[in-house]
């Protein structure tokens, strides 16, 4: 085997195979239009047969863009946070662009200016921030930045560009649900105190309830894990026989372990208490009972937040802070369907 068979073939092995020159086969890779038809499908046959690939760092040079662009996340084991990294790197792929990803245990001042730093070395064009926490749309704020950021998961209120999914109206649908279904009142398991969808989450819950002339029961609290929702489940099934019935839980992980937690204290669901999750994930439709829950799109935010990312880059117009807000879905299943409101003083 030869050395030019060892290596990759270069632009002027596809020109001695083509029979032209260097400088035509570089116009045909950059669609140029004045380039003979013939001569173009000779040049792009001879890059197919020899499997010939553009140097990213050359067309860097001669166009001064890198076609790419990072992503910075954190909690990334979190169904969505990984579902939103991996939605925002198919939509770039699919507008041509590389992704180079930084994942951080957590986005303080000091870790997010070392990731912009090092993106910014990669030679990235602009940035997503995966920051659904309080304290890292307050670091992302104090930073500047030589490229566009956008930020998913910040909620509306940020001064920074943004895509969200409307938690808000996600929690106001669960509860809605729950209260036209008879339930008096739905109590709810809510996120960490430093996430913003949670809080979002739990706004809704608690307006929605307002709205309907109902006191909002004592919020419960965990941090996303099964465990938590198990241990919040525990303390709620204390509580069937004085007014619960429903419970809307802030995600579908925490949610399995309600459903545990009721069905050891021989709580039915959903004959004595409908619980709803949040997000959707796949294995929720196989709980015992499958979990009516609120689904989250999160191939539109990915779309999106790269569609957004890419006007600000291009120069596009753009009035102040764009935000754009996705609405989200209700998924109805047999964890809260159907029921019969009891009267006073039973279980529901």
């Amino acid at each position: 085997m030869t050395d030019a068979q060892l290596r990759p073939p270069t632009m002027a092995d596809v020109a001695r195979q083509a029979g032209v020159s260097h400088q035509t086969v570089s116009r045909v890779l950059g669609d140029h239009p004045h380039v003979r038809e013939q001569t173009r499908a000779r040049v792009l046959r001879a890059i197919e047969e020899m499997g010939y690939r553009r140097n990213s760092s050359a067309r860097a040079l001669a166009t001064r863009r890198t076609r790419t662009l990072g992503v910075v996340a954190s909690d990334t084991t979190l169904y969505g946070p990984a579902s939103t990294l991996f939605a925002l790197e198919e939509a770039a792929r699919a507008e041509g662009y590389l992704v180079s990803t930084v994942s951080l245990r957590k986005l303080t001042v000091e870790k997010l200016s070392e990731a912009l730093d090092h993106l910014s070395e990669g030679g990235v064009e602009g940035v997503v921030a995966i920051a659904p926490q309080r304290s890292a749309v307050e670091a992302l704020a104090e930073l500047r930045h030589p490229f566009p950021v956008v930020t998913v998961g910040s909620g509306p209120g940020v001064g920074i560009p943004s895509v969200n999914v409307d938690q808000h109206l996600g929690a106001r649908l669960a509860t809605g649900h729950l209260l036209a279904a008879g339930h008096r009142t739905v109590w709810h398991l809510a996120g960490p105190e430093d996430w913003l969808e949670a809080a979002d989450r739990a706004a809704g819950w608690r307006s929605t309830l307002e709205a309907a002339g109902v006191e909002p029961p004592t919020l419960l609290r965990g941090d996303w894990s099964p465990l938590s929702g198990y241990r919040a489940g525990q303390e709620l099934a204390g509580w069937l026989g004085r007014g619960l019935t429903a419970v809307f839980v802030a995600n579908d992980q925490m949610a399995l372990g309600v459903l545990r937690a009721l069905r050891e204290a021989g709580v039915r669901t959903p004959q004595d208490v409908a619980v709803v999750g949040f997000d959707d994930i796949p294995e929720s439709e196989f709980f015992a009972p499958p979990l009516t829950t609120v689904r989250q799109d999160f191939s539109t935010v990915g779309k999106q937040s790269i569609a957004l990312l890419l006007d600000l880059i291009e120069g596009r117009a753009l009035s102040g802070k764009p935000r754009v807000a996705i609405e989200p879905q209700l998924v109805v299943r047999a964890s809260t369907f159907p029921y019969a409101p009891q009267p006073e003083g039973t279980s529901g």
